[in-house]
């Protein structure tokens, strides 16, 4: 059985990777390893689910050694443009800004590129609050602020966290995006929850590049956004 487990996360962390080296959480090769035993993101978007682990997140850890690629845990960042050594630079416009949920999914978007490829700056909740002078930068070219989030109660609240002023726009995740992604889900003291780094770090880096870069809420509200989830995510 540890011989199947250690080829199966061999197998996982060769994908998580693909394609051309992305960098990569610890939790996203867990996922990973899960489609690796249980397949299930195969199966027809028509049919919506998400489906439990087959392995536990602790067996997970004591198989787990170092892998080419596996970000260490993330670090805060601090709030957004206080330690800014250019003060010139709060004279821009500042047209996106992504928040994720998680430090470590914030790193590792921020890892592979997307803030220059994108020209976003990716924080964290983590990092909040904004310096003013960046939610300056945000209101001189009525810029957006993105936010990445978990198919969770906590997930769905993080819009809010944001300072009052920017419009704020969530990406996702919601339990619908999840189920059509047949995504795998966790359980807490609120029920069952998906986790953004469910996604695998290619279609979650391609899909946050495109609705940074083109999409735009109808209405103004972070609430609509969150009710109705006006996002499309690929299937691979």
């Amino acid at each position: 059985m540890a011989g199947m487990m250690a080829r199966a996360l061999r197998v996982a962390a060769e994908r998580v990777a693909e394609p051309g080296g992305l960098r990569f959480t610890e939790r996203q090769l867990y996922y990973e390893l899960c489609r690796v035993l249980r397949p299930w993101h195969r199966v027809t978007r028509r049919v919506p689910f998400t489906t439990a682990p087959p392995v536990s997140y602790s067996d997970f850890r004591a198989l787990l050694r170092p892998l080419p690629g596996l970000l260490p845990p993330p670090e805060p960042l601090g709030t957004p443009g206080r330690h800014t050594t250019e003060p010139d630079l709060f004279d821009y416009g500042l047209p996106r800004l992504l928040v994720c949920q998680s430090a470590a999914v914030a790193d590792m978007v921020r890892a592979n590129g997307l803030p220059m490829e994108s020209a976003c700056p990716v924080f964290s909740v983590a990092d909040l609050p904004l310096d003013e002078r960046v939610v300056s930068m945000l209101a001189r070219v009525d810029g957006t602020v993105y936010v990445l989030h978990d198919a969770s109660t906590t997930g769905l609240a993080v819009p809010g966290m944001v300072p009052a002023g920017p419009r704020v726009s969530p990406l996702g995740l919601n339990h619908r995006q999840a189920a059509a992604l047949h995504l795998t889900h966790g359980r807490g003291p609120d029920g069952r929850f998906v986790e953004v780094e469910a996604v695998r770090p290619a279609v979650l880096l391609r899909t946050v590049h495109r609705l940074v870069r083109e999409v735009r809420p109808q209405r103004p509200q972070w609430l609509v956004g969150r009710e109705v989830g006006f996002l499309t995510w690929p299937t691979a």
